[in-house]
Formats: structure tokens, sequence, C-alpha cells
């Protein structure tokens, strides 16, 4: 299968003696992943991701590339020099396949949680009634890989988000383990059901962040974290306008907006 390429300035750019600048490839997830980052039905790279890693891209005058690939090659291509860029990464990651390569990351693009949705009836029950967890191919709940191996969960394979979703709202599995907010991004706007599954804050979840990485250049990884800090408020904005990182922080985790409005004016009627 042909990897997807995208680019940004078609005609590239042209240096200082005339010559076509140097097209940088970023190695990206051919995977949806809303709101985050995706391959719309036009075939074009697209999300917050995208807007972002544009913006630098125009503010350091670079050409680059965008190249979709299937998520398990990508740290391969990475390491053997056929992308310059991958993105997402994060230092903990692949570290089987990494080694000591002198990977540069930069600082946190987004912060994330993975943790588990269940139906709302079974929120608050405990890590003991978690005896069948729903996990998309590929991923691995780290934070319950004990219990995994010592019997007391079982893994409820599923081939993508839109599955596993099905498998736990079936009672085909007590919970499903994925990202909190393109989880709940897909309940609310993808299947149209709000609510059928809830962050469960109270079992086992982990917190990490999407960074940008390059085995080839370092030096441009230092110029993306002054990029972050100089424009952090255009990348705030974004993050606000995709909902990135929507009350990431907050007891209102994983909930649907109107649920959150609701008990937020609750609690101004209770605290006037």
């Amino acid at each position: 299968m042909k990897p997807q390429v995208f680019g940004w300035l078609a005609a590239g750019l042209l240096s200082a003696n005339g010559a076509l600048a140097q097209t940088y490839v970023i190695g990206v997830e051919k995977q949806s992943f809303q709101p985050h980052y995706w391959i719309s039905d036009q075939g074009e790279y697209q999300g917050f991701a995208r807007d972002v890693l544009d913006l630098f891209a125009r503010e350091a005058g670079l050409d680059i590339q965008y190249q979709a690939l299937p998520v398990n090659q990508l740290t391969q291509h990475l390491l053997n020099g056929s992308i310059d860029f991958k993105y997402p990464d994060n230092a903990k990651w692949a570290g089987d396949l990494k080694g000591n390569k002198d990977i540069a990351y930069s600082l946190p693009v987004v912060q994330y949680v993975d943790g588990v949705l269940v139906p709302p009836k079974r929120q608050g029950k405990g890590i003991d009634q978690l005896a069948r967890l729903a996990v998309v191919d590929g991923w691995t709940p780290w934070t319950y890989q004990d219990r995994i191996d010592g019997g007391q969960t079982q893994v409820v394979r599923s081939a993508d988000l839109g599955q596993m979703i099905k498998q736990a709202m079936k009672q085909q599995a007590d919970g499903a383990y994925y990202n909190v907010v393109v989880a709940t991004y897909y309940l609310d706007n993808i299947r149209a059901r709000p609510g059928a599954l809830v962050f469960d804050p109270n079992l086992p979840h982990t917190r990490g962040t999407f960074n940008l990485s390059s085995l080839r250049y370092p030096e441009l990884i230092a110029r993306f974290d002054r990029f972050l800090a100089e424009h952090r408020q255009e990348v705030d904005a974004l993050k606000a306008r995709y909902q990135v990182e929507s009350n990431l922080d907050s007891e209102y985790l994983g909930m649907e907006q109107w649920k959150i409005d609701f008990l937020k004016r609750q609690k101004e009627k209770d605290n006037p």
C-alpha cells in the first residue's frame, strides 16, 4: 500500500540562491483520531495537529509534507530515515525499537489521558468489577498489565475504536480502554450516543503528552520548542477550538458538554 503524502506549499520554497529549499517529511498516523488528527474523505491530513504543524512551518519558513503511515510502522520509518519527523511521539513509547538511538523530542504539544470508559451504571464500581477490558489492536493498557498477566482481567480485542465502543455498550466487555478525549468525541459526534459510556476516574489511568520527534534534525526540534513558547496564545486557541485538552484537569473529564454546562449551573445555584 502506497503511503499517503500531503504537501504544504505546493510550489516549494526558494532558498537565497534560487534553488528549491529542502522539503521535510513528517510521519503521521494513518488513522482517525479526532479531534487530534484524521484523514478526511478527500484524503487530506487534518485536525489540531495539522494546524499546529502548518503554523510552525509558516512561521519558520519551512517546506513540509505529511506522510501518513500505519501506526505500527511509524517508529521504524523514523529510525531508518524515510521520514524526518514523527508526530505524535513520546520518549516512553516503543523503547524496545528505539534502543539507545539519540532521538530528539520537543516540548509537549498537547496533554492526554488514556483510561477506561464504562456504562454510567458501572462507574465507581471499582477495579475488581473490570473482568473484561476492550482494547483496540495495537494498544497496550500498561496500568492493567499486572491484572491481565494474573488472569484477573481478560482483554477483549477490537479491530478499531468503533468496534471497541460497540463491545462495551453491548456488555461484551465491562469497560473500554482508550484516549478519553478521542473516545468521548466519537460517542458525542460520530456515534451520536453522548453519555453511553463515561470515563471512570477512579480506575487506573495514564497521563502523558504528544511530542514531535526527530532523529536527524535536533536543531529543528529546538526551533519548534521556541515556536511553542513564542506562539503559545495561537496554540492555546487551537487547543480550545478542537477541545483536545477538554477538561483534562477537572472533575468533568470525559463528560459531554451539555452535562458539564448543567452541573456548572447547579453549582452556581448551590453556591450563589
